[in-house]
């Protein structure tokens, strides 16, 4: 599973919007050192799954939908991405000729099981929880410093 720039920017956009209240995209792009082409197409994204709500105009702005303990990491990743696979073999769309129903494939079955645990590791904590986590400075654990 690669996670993507614009997978960053998602996770970073919920970030922002954690404290609650409206921010602009601008304001979300200052504090977040987020490109604004990239910021427009995630927000997008965001909205369409059912995570923030924007309005226009001159007090336009974005927020979040529900508290941002409710998301985790899993959930923006996947709104942003729907291309979160560790190899193009696992996705449904993909027919593999080393792995039928006859003929198990070692490496695929190897494959989907570490990414169901990686998925599962994505879903285990909150936005809030993951931002709030580590302290500046201090090094998060298997980090190898």
């Amino acid at each position: 599973m690669i996670i993507t720039r614009e997978c960053d920017y998602g996770v970073r956009i919920v970030r922002a919007l954690g404290g609650g209240g409206k921010k602009t995209a601008v304001e979300i792009c200052e504090s977040e050192h987020i490109p604004s082409q990239f910021a427009y197409k995630i927000l997008k994204k965001l909205e369409r799954a059912g995570y923030i709500l924007s309005s226009r105009g001159r007090d336009g702005g974005y927020w979040l939908v529900k508290p941002i303990d409710t998301f985790s990491l899993y959930d923006i990743l996947s709104a942003v991405d729907d291309n979160l696979f560790i190899n193009e073999c696992l996705k449904d769309t993909v027919e593999c000729t080393r792995n039928t129903s006859d003929t198990p494939c070692a490496v695929h079955c190897e494959l989907k099981r570490v990414q169901h645990v990686l998925e599962e590791e994505l879903k285990q904590k909150s936005i809030l929880q993951v931002v709030t986590e580590y302290q500046p400075g201090e090094q998060p654990p298997g980090d190898g410093k």
